[in-house]
């Protein structure tokens, strides 16, 4: 997951996160991180097989709401009240 500089989040999937990282970095990754262009790498995870990893992205684009998301990342901490 990478964070912007608009301060938003991309998620995707690589086998290669260095990479990936430069290639967004370059203009050449996603059409989003051409418009938006990622800073930092904010998280994570490996998974043991393409399948995994890309039902794990799916579940954090569609299903995880935007302060889930940043959570996630470390951006933001949980509110206990």
């Amino acid at each position: 997951m990478l964070l912007t500089e608009r301060d938003t989040l991309y998620c995707g999937y690589t086998d290669d996160v260095e990479k990936r990282f430069k290639a967004h970095l370059e203009g050449s990754g996603a059409k989003y991180t051409k418009a938006n262009k990622p800073i930092k790498i904010v998280y994570t995870k490996e998974y043991d097989s393409k399948e995994e990893a890309l039902k794990a992205e799916y579940y954090i684009k569609h299903t995880l709401t935007p302060k889930q998301k940043r959570i996630l990342a470390g951006l933001e901490e949980i509110n206990q009240k």
